[in-house]
């Protein structure tokens, strides 16, 4: 299986290979703590945007801090594993802070998905990706389909 995760660094002379060859970086990040449906929705359609698509998750004290102590679901290594088997990812990396504004600026992808729980103005890096070129795709959200639902349903069929 061909590797897919990568240091940051590694992934700043992927990114600059691919955009020097004319082929559309797409990027989108978050938590992915517990994978469903809405998530595989969303990686599908960024695929879509273009040639490549990178993942960035939050590393675990970013989503503890996010989301609260009981989060992740899974620790960091276990989801980057589980996204790793996903055909429409093509490469992984994680970042510490609590939000991506560093990771995007560094690897200036040519498109930035975020899903459409997102307002335009909330999207953190739209700036720093449209100031050079890029656009912000925004992928409808699936009712239903945000880990915190799904973790508060499992909850209450518990007791």
């Amino acid at each position: 299986m061909k590797r897919k995760i990568f240091y940051q660094k590694e992934l700043k002379a992927i990114v600059k290979r691919y955009q020097q060859k004319g082929k559309t970086v797409v990027f989108t990040n978050g938590c992915f703590d517990l994978l469903h449906g809405g998530h595989v929705f969303l990686f599908q359609k960024a695929k879509k945007e273009g040639d490549i698509l990178i993942v960035a998750l939050n590393e675990d004290d970013s989503v503890r801090r996010l989301k609260g102590p009981a989060r992740p679901v899974f620790p960091l290594k276990e989801r980057l594993e589980i996204l790793s088997a996903l055909e429409d990812i093509d490469y992984l990396t994680s970042f510490p802070e609590d939000t991506p504004r560093k990771i995007v600026s560094f690897l200036l992808p040519d498109v930035l998905v975020k899903g459409g729980d997102w307002g335009i103005d909330e999207i953190i890096g739209r700036r720093e990706v449209e100031a050079a070129g890029g656009k912000v795709v925004r992928i409808p959200y699936l009712k239903g389909s945000s880990t915190t639902e799904i973790i508060e349903r499992i909850k209450k069929t518990r007791s």
